[in-house]
């Protein structure tokens, strides 16, 4: 039996004259005004944003819906590193929907309908000048120092010297004040311009805060033509006039910390007994100022008897070597131990499932990304490491990483 259809709610003529950005501003304003979830993202390559509002946060649901597949509910995954009561795994049901690219149209699915005279008077409303957010109700992480860092660089390296992992992921917190007048809605337009070929995310929820970001690493897809795809990103090194995607020059140690990601993917795989896959590269891509080594991966769904493999493969790949290590479990029990703060959704995972049409799924691991608080930034950034790290090259990796979202509190 098919799904009741989305109803389309109309504009009050008080907002009839805006435009599409501020029309989303408008609705962004409404669903915070009464306390609900929301999350606006564009997808790469994509010239609107669009906006997602859940109509309360006891209708989200605590993880994945089943499967990733045309009978699951449409809405918004958002994931953190660990699940734990502090940061549970949210997917935000689409209850209201709104494309800047359709500007004239508000879907209001079937479950939110009684909520219609609720939307309709909030859309009445003026538009405030200031928007009040969701803010983490836990206390804000420390911010390491260089010394800091590159002792748990250092502690990392001798883990793997020792054979207790094959690589760790370690990664450091900053705290940056937010400039005056700062807006997390024009934040998140600025990157939107500057990143035209990320995944560009503003999601704020009770209780989690309010993450921006602009990450350029896939974790799953499954697109309309039934395929899976999932992507090994890493290795770093600037982007110049000297290295480009056709002249960089890569160190031993940058191929092997991308081989390695790539071979958990395939061990993924193995795992299913999945072995009809197509990988191509590695490849070198830019990401903002930053270029990487990239390997893609691809599985025909209608040529497999493996129906929920988007689900399969994510429980199976979050997170990934990209974000924690190898390992999984040594890499995550080093990581406990010496990294010395609580990730919570930085190197987790968001974005759309059947928002943009049923059976669709586009999730991105969350990268590049900061967290909004009453006066201060907090901006995350990681490194793989392998047995030839230099602590102070991955301190340095770090802080070019953290220009990339950064640009927004200049």
């Amino acid at each position: 039996m098919p799904l009741p259809e989305p109803r389309l709610l109309p504009w009050p003529p008080a907002a009839a004259g805006l435009g599409a950005l501020a029309r989303l501003r408008h609705l962004v304003a409404g669903a915070l005004r009464t306390g609900r979830p929301l999350a606006v993202w564009r997808e790469p390559g994509a010239g609107r944003p669009q906006l997602l509002v859940s109509r309360s946060l006891e209708a989200a649901y605590t993880g994945l819906p089943p499967a990733l597949d045309a009978g699951a509910p449409a809405g918004f995954a958002f994931f953190p590193f660990r699940d734990s009561d502090h940061n549970p795994a949210f997917f935000l049901p689409a209850d209201v929907r709104y494309d800047a690219a359709r500007p004239d149209a508000i879907l209001v699915a079937p479950a939110a309908r009684e909520l219609l005279p609720n939307i309709a008077a909030w859309l009445a409303l003026p538009t405030p000048a200031e928007l009040a957010w969701h803010y983490s109700p836990q206390p804000a992480p420390a911010a390491a120092t260089e010394a800091e860092y590159t002792a748990l660089v250092r502690e990392g390296v001798a883990a793997i010297k020792e054979k207790a992992v094959v690589k760790v992921v370690s990664s450091r917190a900053a705290r940056r004040p937010l400039p005056a007048g700062f807006d997390a809605l024009a934040a998140f337009n600025k990157l939107s311009a500057k990143y035209p070929q990320a995944f560009v995310s503003l999601v704020s929820v009770p209780g989690a805060g309010t993450w921006l970001g602009a990450t350029p690493e896939v974790l799953a897809e499954v697109t309309a033509g039934g395929h899976f795809r999932t992507v090994a990103l890493a290795a770093t090194q600037p982007a110049t006039e000297a290295a480009s995607p056709r002249t960089a020059i890569w160190r031993q140690k940058e191929i092997e910390e991308q081989a390695l990601v790539a071979r958990y993917i395939v061990s993924c795989f193995k795992q299913l007994r999945l072995r009809e896959y197509q990988e191509t590269g590695p490849r070198t891509v830019v990401a903002g100022q930053l270029l990487h080594l990239r390997t893609d991966f691809e599985v025909d769904l209608t040529a497999v008897p493996f129906p929920n493999l988007g689900t399969d493969m994510l429980r199976l790949l979050h997170p990934t070597s990209a974000v924690g290590g190898m390992p999984k479990l040594a890499a995550l029990a080093f990581l406990r131990q010496h990294e010395g703060y609580d990730r919570a959704y930085y190197s987790g995972f968001l974005g759309p499932v059947n928002v943009a049409a049923p059976g669709v799924a586009r999730l991105f691991v969350n990268l590049r990304c900061l967290q909004v608080r009453p006066h201060e930034a907090i901006l995350y950034a990681g490194t793989g490491l392998t047995a030839d790290s230099d602590p102070d090259r991955e301190w340095q990796e770090t802080e070019m990483k953290l220009q990339t979202v950064g640009t927004v509190l200049q």
